[in-house]
C-alpha cells in the first residue's frame, strides 16, 4: 500500500495542445478510499491511466510513497487494476482466475489457496470456485475481475475504472457494499473512477470532483454536500443540485432581485473584496418553511412532485428557479411557499468559487 502524491502533474496529449489534465498538486493518503467523479471527458480516466502507468504525464511526477514511479511501466508499479468490462479467462475455473496473479508471481500454493478462499468469501464467490467462468452471470464475472485486482496483498494501490457499468442496477448496491467491506478489512489504497455520484459518495472516504481536466475539490461526501468550493460541485452533487441565484451584497445581506437574504457577515465581506460575478447558493434540503411570525421569502410554486418520503417543490423567487425539498406533511398555500434561507447554509460564490 502506498501514499500517492501527484506532484505538479499535468498532461497534454499533443505538445502545445489543450491540457487534458490541468496542473495539480494532491496527496492521497495510504489506505484511503478515493473516488474520481465527474462528467464524461473531464479527465478521470486519463488521471487513472497516469497513476497506473498506461499514460506517461507530459509534466510533473507521480510518487508512490518516497518512490518516483513516473517513468515506470504498470507492472513495475505494483498495482492492481479493475476495468469497466470483466477481464477474466473464461476457460479457467473461478479459483484459477483468482489465483492467476499469485501464481504468476510464483507464490506458495498453500498461501494461494488461503488467499483465494479469503477473497472469494468476501465477494460471495465461495460456492462457485470450482465452476468455469464462461457460464457465469455478468455480475459474477465482474466479481471475479474485482477479486483478481484485490487478491494480492503487496499492491501499492488498486485502481477501478467504472467497474460497475455492466452490472444490473439492482445489483450495484450489493457490490458497492462489498467493496466497502473489502476496504475496511484489507485497508488497501483504492481509487475508483465513476461519473455516478451515488457510487462515488457511497464508496469513497474522499471524493475528487473533476471538470475539464481540473480538480475542483477533494473532500468527504459531507464536505462536498455542505460546503462545495465551486458552483459545479454544488450543481453536480445532489439530486437536484444546489440552487444558485445571481446577487449583489449589501451589508450582511445578499440582494437577489427584490429580496434581501441574510448571510454570514464575514462571508459577505469576503464577497465584496472578491468582486466579480456573485451568486448565492443553498441546498434544496436546507431551505425550510417559514414558521410563526417569520416573514420569510415567497416562492411562487410551479410544480410539486411527490417522491414517496418527501416532496420536491419547483418554483421561482423573482426570476430565479428554486428547488425546495419538504417533508410530506408540509402544507403549501395557494399564494406560494414562504421559506427561510438559514444563514449558516446560505453560501456566496464569486466567479463560481466559494468565498470566505
Amino acid at each position: 500500500m502506498s501514499r500517492i502524491e501527484l506532484n505538479n502533474l499535468a498532461h497534454q496529449y499533443a505538445p502545445g495542445g489543450d491540457y487534458a489534465l490541468q496542473p495539480m498538486q494532491h496527496v492521497w493518503e495510504d489506505g484511503g478510499a478515493y473516488a474520481l467523479l465527474g462528467p464524461s471527458g473531464c479527465g478521470k480516466t486519463t488521471l487513472l491511466n497516469i497513476i497506473s502507468g498506461l499514460v506517461q504525464p507530459s509534466e510533473g511526477k507521480v510518487m508512490f510513497g518516497d518512490r518516483d514511479v513516473t517513468n515506470l511501466s504498470p507492472e513495475r508499479r505494483n498495482i492492481g487494476q479493475v476495468f469497466q468490462f470483466p477481464v477474466i479467462y473464461d476457460t479457467m475455473t473461478v479459483f484459477d482466475n483468482l489465483a492467476f496473479p499469485l501464481r504468476n508471481r510464483s507464490m506458495d500454493e498453500h498461501y494461494i489457496n488461503q488467499r483465494v478462499t479469503h477473497i472469494a468469501t468476501m465477494l460471495g464467490l465461495e460456492d462457485v470456485l470450482k465452476r468455469r467462468a464462461n457460464n457465469l452471470t455478468a455480475d459474477a464475472k465482474q466479481k471475479i475481475s474485482l477479486g483478481r485486482g484485490l487478491v494480492r496483498e503487496d499492491v501499492a494501490a488498486v485502481l477501478f475504472d467504472e467497474p460497475l457499468t455492466v452490472i444490473d442496477p439492482h445489483l450495484k448496491w450489493q457490490l458497492r457494499r462489498k467493496l466497502r467491506e473489502v476496504h475496511e478489512q484489507l485497508n488497501l489504497t483504492l481509487v475508483y473512477v465513476t461519473h455516478d455520484q451515488t457510487e462515488a459518495l457511497t464508496f469513497a472516504d474522499k471524493v475528487v470532483v473533476m471538470l475539464a481536466g481540473q480538480v475542483l475539490q477533494v473532500g468527504t461526501p459531507q464536505a462536498l454536500f455542505e460546503r462545495p468550493e465551486h458552483t459545479f460541485v454544488g450543481y453536480f452533487i445532489g439530486s437536484p443540485g444546489m440552487n444558485f441565484m445571481a446577487c449583489s451584497v449589501e451589508g450582511s445581506e445578499a440582494v437577489v432581485g427584490d429580496e434581501r437574504i441574510a448571510v454570514d457577515p464575514a462571508m459577505a465581506e469576503a464577497a465584496r473584496l472578491a468582486g466579480g460575478n456573485l451568486q448565492l447558493g443553498i441546498r434544496p434540503e436546507l431551505i425550510r418553511p417559514a414558521e410563526g411570525d417569520e416573514t420569510g421569502h415567497l416562492i411562487k410554486v410551479d410544480k410539486v412532485e411527490d417522491l414517496g418520503d418527501y416532496m420536491l417543490v419547483t418554483g421561482h423567487l423573482g426570476e430565479h428557479e428554486v428547488h425546495v425539498r419538504l417533508d410530506e406533511s408540509e402544507k403549501i398555500d395557494s399564494d406560494g411557499l414562504r421559506v427561510v434561507f438559514p444563514v449558516d447554509n446560505a453560501l456566496l460564490y464569486a466567479d463560481d468559487k466559494l468565498v470566505g
